[in-house]
């Protein structure tokens, strides 16, 4: 007997003692459907079908299976592809999913094959995009709406493990008991552990003191240094969603990009002249898209909130910085740019780290008052700029604006410039 033909709505219950019926498609009613939507049990025929027959339904469930894939995921390097590439599938089918048509060309649509891979629970790369997907993909990442699916990161500097480090005489952190095979650990031990192991580590070695580093006295102004090299990390860390690793070269760029310390061998003399070089290039176009100068004052607030957690934290911020330019370092040695680039750069490394370096060892000889102090007037810096931009928001709208042109330094110079009246 020949198969018979069925249009009804309700999924099929073939069975190897039953043979199945030939469904027709439940969206174009014209073919006989080859799949079925593991969302809503749905036939269909093909792609244009499949994306048709229920917007709600295809992204619900591409959505869900991207959050399970992600949660499934670790911090190697092979996950983090893997990651990149649900985020890139799961953007690219939902850009086209919104604009498809009747007149869709075949060539823009993803192959039958590619999407029962994704069904499938199956790997997509770029690669397997048509070249109209790929445009969609490179035009999210540049607007940034693939961040919004990634979960922001929370600043080792605000857990409270950060509270608890210790460091011996020399410098060096100390040993933290470690719980016995045997003994269970209860829940709110093990997530203080996890919590600990985020805080990146201190000195391997003790540190020398100052004298034999350097016969000429330190600078008076390493404190205000220290302000411009702590926001420079901050900014780095959160520009990379706390991880650094995955590209340490770019991530010791940004912070001698936002430095004037360790960028541009500058001398600030002054908390102020410090933060306002910071936040201009905060505020410049290369980082636009971080926030512009909301998310430099919060910068500011996580300067505070180091300098409140005193010499320990500080000495981990520094030697994490550390770590980063020389892995910077590291990844220069094995690419291959112009060879007079590669070199000016390394060169720049080099005398970053030994600043670096210089300044751990200073802020190992501080009282700890020291940094209560110096936090005390980065707080006020902030607080001025606050008061100021409040200020400037009330006025009357009579008023003439100033100049679009104006150059954002003198912008940034008027906002906290108050503090120094």
């Amino acid at each position: 007997m020949a198969d018979s033909i069925i249009t009804s709505e309700k999924p099929s219950t073939s069975s190897p003692l039953d043979p199945p019926s030939r469904i027709v498609c439940h969206v174009c009613q014209k073919q006989f459907s080859q799949y079925t939507c593991p969302r809503c049990n749905s036939r269909y025929c093909s792609l244009h079908c499949y994306k048709s027959h229920n917007i709600r339904c295809t992204e619900s469930f591409m959505r869900d299976n991207v959050v399970g894939e992600l949660g499934k995921l670790g911090s190697n390097d092979e996950t983090k592809q893997k990651m990149l590439d649900i985020l890139k599938r799961f953007h690219s089918e939902e850009q086209v999913a919104d604009g498809m048509d009747e007149d869709v060309d075949a060539d823009s649509a993803l192959s039958e094959e590619t999407i029962q891979k994704v069904l499938g629970g199956g790997e997509v790369s770029f690669d397997d995009l048509s070249a109209e997907e790929k445009k969609l993909f490179q035009r999210a990442v540049a607007s940034g709406e693939l961040s919004k699916m990634i979960k922001p990161w929370d600043p080792w500097w605000l857990k409270p493990s950060a509270r608890t480090i210790s460091f011996s005489k020399e410098g060096t952190q100390l040993i933290q008991p470690l719980a016995r095979e045997d003994e269970p650990m209860s829940s709110e031990d093990d997530l203080e552990s996890n919590q600990a192991s985020e805080i990146p580590p201190g000195p391997e070695t003790s540190l020398p003191p100052l004298s034999k580093l350097s016969s000429a006295k330190p600078s008076p102004f390493l404190a205000v240094h220290l302000v411009d090299i702590i926001y420079s990390y901050c900014f780095a860390l959160r520009l990379y969603n706390g991880d650094w690793q995955s590209d340490a070269t770019g991530s010791a760029m940004v912070v001698l990009s936002v430095s004037s310390v360790l960028g541009q061998g500058g001398q600030p003399e002054t908390v102020l002249e410090a933060l306002s070089y910071c936040l201009e290039q905060t505020c410049s176009p290369a980082f636009r898209q971080m926030g512009g100068l909301q998310f430099g004052l919060g910068l500011v607030d996580d300067v505070i909130s180091l300098l409140t957690l005193g010499t320990p934290a500080l000495l981990c911020l520094l030697c994490d910085l550390q770590r980063m330019v020389q892995a910077g370092e590291t990844e220069l040695k094995s690419e291959k740019p112009r060879k007079s680039r590669r070199v000016e750069i390394r060169s720049k490394l080099k005398q970053a780290e030994r600043k670096i370096y210089f300044l751990m060892c200073w802020v190992h000889e501080q009282p700890g008052e020291a940094w209560s102090s110096l936090g005390a007037i980065v707080r006020a810096e902030k607080s001025s700029a606050m008061n100021y931009e409040a200020v400037s928001r009330s006025r009357k709208p009579d008023n003439k604006p100033e100049p679009r042109s104006k150059a954002l330094i003198e912008e940034v110079k008027d906002i906290l410039a108050i503090s120094c009246s």
